[in-house]
């Protein structure tokens, strides 16, 4: 594989150097300014570690996720995103299995990592960041090859969860990521005069947007953390005129808007929204369609993809909203350097409306797993890139999401490993005898955590009931990773070779809808009043994965 170009190459300083790039808070940073503070990034990175180390960044939004985005790569490092939503036990076992060099990210959070890490990882503190940037020269040595990964121009490591509960870091290229961008251009044109809101945490894949709008000379707005009022107010302060959300922050601003019509005056520059990383049920879809009158346009993705590889444009919202249900439930067709095909178990490829697992396969594939050959091979087997997801394609090319193979839960856009959310309840409640975790389709999450267990001979039924066991798991798990229900039953449904059936639980539980009772209530819990006691939306709660 040849060496990959600089992903700072996309900045076009020369047209644009006085232009904005980024919008964050009263800040403005200029397309000259921007490759500066990513020069000074990448010579910061020679200066605190060497070529091919792993470099980790964790906290909320901010101009330093940006810098590094381009800088730790262009020094010939890899940047490893670190969610801050997860529970500090797993951001350090993610540093130690990357076995990064340097952590960079907000003191508080550094302090709690610095207590399970030791000495082994140098710290830069966000706050502490610009002055960094100004102590660094200009001027930064070319290394743009790494050697003790196997893989040239290696740039990212993103991890996702899977199936074992343990997260797997998707090891992504300059290569992958500029495919990804090549898809974007192809199937979601950027205008003259555009101006990106993102509202999303910067540690998602979901990133790759801003470098999307950035190759177009186009400014991106982030925004520290999303909030409904927040985001409308942000449209109209920078005259946003594009954004991506997830159908829970779609909901969320709609109802500040049904509350207070007198804002939707401040959406009056919005054009065109993008939307996935969650169910979006097509009520929806066609609700944000009537009353903000806006374009909007569908990607299907993952990490593993540097993005989204299956597009649903804006021509096809148009054709879809004008009655076609179909497309609408579609995910779309594949951008022009993807192939997606549906394969069979055994390896064969399937006809037109025959459902297997969607498998995907060009530049922007990743190149493998971090230090997990094994999960790698499971991926990339068949030459193909197997998304764990079942689908269909009908003569046209139009892609469907039927179901999902792995035993993932999304909700609000996170993605939940069940097996990661069982060993821990194993771990906290001794008096659990089984436990199965499954996600339960709800149309303002996408998905909620449903916990269902069998108690030990000698526990009561009633010892254990939500509140108490998410007191015992709240140290160990992110609270997006908690229960919202928790059912029990005197035995667990398992198939002819003695495992439980997940599925027979899914059915169970939507049949009986009683069992799962009210959504759970605790300080901090994501309720609205507009959701709570709501019903399932099974054929509309279908997840895109995790990219908007």
């Amino acid at each position: 594989m040849e060496t990959s170009r600089s992903l700072s190459e996309i900045l076009p300083v020369e047209q644009h150097g006085d232009e904005p790039a980024l919008f964050f808070g009263d800040d403005v940073v200029t397309f000259a300014q921007l490759k500066q503070r990513v020069t000074a990034t990448a010579r910061l990175m020679s200066r605190v570690s060497q070529v091919g180390d792993r470099i980790s960044i964790v906290g909320p939004n901010a101009p330093a996720w940006i810098d590094c985005y381009y800088g730790v790569p262009d020094s010939g490092r890899l940047l490893v995103f670190l969610n801050d939503r997860l529970a500090v036990g797993e951001l350090a076992s993610i540093v130690r299995r990357s076995d990064s060099r340097v952590l960079i990210g907000p003191e508080q959070q550094l302090n709690g990592l610095r207590s399970e890490l030791g000495d082994s990882v140098r710290t830069i503190e966000e706050a502490e960041w610009e002055k960094h940037l100004e102590g660094c020269e200009p001027q930064v040595e070319s290394a743009r090859s790494l050697t003790n990964s196997g893989q040239s121009g290696a740039a990212w490591i993103i991890y996702t969860s899977g199936t074992t509960g343990v997260p797997k870091g998707a090891v992504l290229t300059t290569e992958n990521i500029l495919a990804a961008l090549a898809g974007a251009r192809a199937c979601r044109p950027v205008r003259a005069d555009d101006v990106f809101l993102f509202p999303f945490p910067l540690c998602h894949v979901a990133g790759y947007n801003v470098l999307h709008l950035h190759a177009h000379g186009r400014p991106v707005v982030i925004m520290r953390r999303f909030e409904s009022s927040a985001f409308i107010d942000a449209i109209d302060r920078y005259g946003v005129t594009s954004a991506s959300l997830t159908a829970t922050m779609l909901s969320g601003v709609l109802e500040v808007i049904s509350r207070h019509p007198d804002r939707r005056r401040q959406l009056s520059t919005l054009r065109t929204l993008q939307y996935g990383a969650a169910p979006m049920p097509t009520s929806l879809v066609r609700r944000a369609h009537a009353e903000l009158g806006v374009e909007l346009n569908q990607g299907y993705g993952m990490t593993e993809l540097a993005g989204n590889a299956v597009f649903l444009d804006a021509e096809a919202h148009r054709h879809a909203l004008d009655g076609d249900e179909r497309v609408l439930r579609s995910a779309g067709r594949p951008a022009p350097n993807v192939e997606v095909a549906i394969m069979s178990d055994d390896g064969r490829m399937l006809g037109p409306e025959e459902a297997g697992e969607i498998v995907v396969k060009g530049s922007q594939v990743m190149v493998g797993y971090w230090d997990d050959p094994e999960a790698t091979r499971s991926a990339l087997r068949h030459s193909w890139l197997h998304t764990g997801d079942v689908g269909t394609m009908d003569e046209t090319g139009l892609l469907f999401v039927v179901d999902r193979k792995k035993d993932l839960v999304v909700s609000g856009g996170e993605n939940i490993a069940s097996r990661e959310v069982e060993d821990e309840i194993l771990r906290v409640a001794p008096e659990v005898l089984e436990v199965a975790v499954v996600g339960i389709p709800d149309p303002h999450w996408g998905e909620n955590v449903c916990a269902v267990v069998t108690f030990s001979g000698t526990a009561p039924q009633g010892q254990l009931d939500i509140d108490a066991l998410n007191h015992r798991l709240e140290p160990r798990l992110a609270r997006f990773k908690l229960p919202r229900h928790l059912v029990s039953t005197p035995e667990l449904p398992k198939n002819a070779t003695g495992k439980i059936d997940k599925k027979a639980i899914r059915s169970w539980l939507l049949q009986e809808r009683d069992l799962i009772g009210d959504r759970w209530t605790s300080p901090g819990a994501r309720e609205t009043p507009q959701n709570k006691g709501s019903g399932v939306n099974g054929p509309d709660a279908l997840s895109l994965d995790d990219v908007p």
